[in-house]
């Protein structure tokens, strides 16, 4: 069975930086594509950042220049850089994998920056 497990949360001040980690049990080569999530209180869950196993990346207007995402193949992890965090960037973060037959979601990590 798949699991994904994220850490790195937390409260940050604006202007700040926090780096998430997704940590998948079996191999990352089984999830050719890899992505993160937020939502945030009332709002959809939404795509922050994504990233195939050609090293394609996309990501949210919201986050583009200041948040950067990257795996790991040999550790089997997949990370969030956050930089120059803003409070609108509050939400509980997910990561996703993707393989051919299914997705597999993580329990969430929460991210509070504060004004």
């Amino acid at each position: 069975q798949v699991q994904l497990v994220e850490s790195g949360g937390g409260l940050v001040q604006a202007g700040g930086s926090l780096r998430l980690s997704c940590a998948v049990s079996g191999s990352l080569f089984s999830m050719p594509a890899m992505a993160w999530y937020r939502q945030a209180p009332g709002n959809q869950r939404e795509l922050v950042a994504s990233l195939t196993s050609g090293g394609s990346t996309n990501y949210a207007d919201s986050v583009k220049g200041r948040f950067t995402i990257s795996r790991d193949n040999a550790k089997n992890t997949v990370s969030l850089q956050m930089n120059s965090l803003k409070p609108e960037d509050t939400a509980v973060y997910y990561c996703k994998g993707s393989s051919i037959l299914k997705d597999y979601w993580g329990q969430g990590t929460q991210v509070t920056v504060s004004s």
